[in-house]
């Protein structure tokens, strides 16, 4: 994967406020508005919708990357300088970023944190399946120092993530994290020196050595673990549609069969 060129992605919607690119089986979708450190207003929030709808949709693109431009900023949160969302209808049915509510996805998403993720940002990137960042990444949901609530998710996710002490004591306060910080508390998977996208490119690859079905099948029962008890997500785990798909897919059969004829496997995601 690693020889296989970065180029715009033939099939996705013209944007204005976001890039969206392929390398082969990956998406990579940054949000460029770097003058107001990839800060999204409703407009951005929307074109990110459209963009991981496609990559929903195209049964080619098996992993996403999300990052912003430049090295400052992975996002900076909601736009202050712009008209504010008032209610949840301003924002897309998938909450803030396209992401925060977009529980149905069972691709993998990376966020690749470049700067600081703070705010909506930081609630943009919990969204997401894996965090690389750089070594300089920073996250935080200052909100209360504002007088506003985190209102896409992070507040959950991070306690959820955290346990209850350890995440009060970021939501009361309002405290940043250093990436390595976050890192030892498990938000964030690996810290790298340079550049995140690197990293995040190593673990796309990593992910695509996987069947992508199993992968779907894996992050589906995953999540619904979650919500449920052990001894039911454990019993349920066979119905789950993503499961049943995997376990009767043309990838399946080519697992066993590269196994045995001592090759890598050649997944075709059917």
């Amino acid at each position: 994967m690693t020889d296989v060129p970065l180029q715009e992605d033939p099939k996705a919607t013209v944007f204005e406020h976001i890039e969206v690119q392929r390398r082969g089986s990956i998406t990579i979708i940054t949000i460029a508005r770097p003058a107001a450190r990839n800060a999204l207003h409703v407009p951005a929030h929307f074109e990110l919708a459209r963009a991981l709808d496609d990559f929903a949709a195209d049964d080619q693109a098996w992993v996403a990357i999300i990052t912003g431009s430049g090295d400052r900023a992975f996002c900076a949160g909601q736009d202050l300088s712009q008209p504010l969302p008032v209610d949840a209808s301003d924002l897309p049915p998938s909450g803030f970023g396209g992401m925060t509510t977009r529980f149905d996805l069972t691709k993998p998403v990376i966020a690749a944190v470049n700067g600081f993720a703070f705010g909506g940002g930081f609630e943009l990137a919990l969204a997401c399946d894996l965090i690389v960042a750089s070594e300089t990444a920073r996250f935080g949901l200052p909100e209360p120092k504002v007088g506003v609530v985190a209102l896409a998710g992070g507040i959950q996710r991070i306690t959820q993530e955290l346990g209850l002490k350890q995440a009060m004591g970021l939501l009361l306060t309002g405290a940043t994290l250093a990436a390595t910080d976050a890192q030892r508390m498990g938000v964030v998977n690996e810290v790298v020196q340079g550049d995140a996208m690197d990293g995040a490119l190593r673990m796309a690859e990593a992910i695509l050595a996987c069947s992508p079905l199993a992968v779907r099948a894996t992050k589906e029962a995953a999540m619904a673990s979650l919500s449920l008890p052990l001894t039911t997500s454990i019993r349920d785990i066979w119905t789950r549609p993503a499961v049943q798909q995997a376990i009767g897919s043309q990838d399946a059969q080519e697992g066993r069969n590269s196994f045995l004829e001592k090759r890598p496997p050649r997944w075709s995601g059917k």
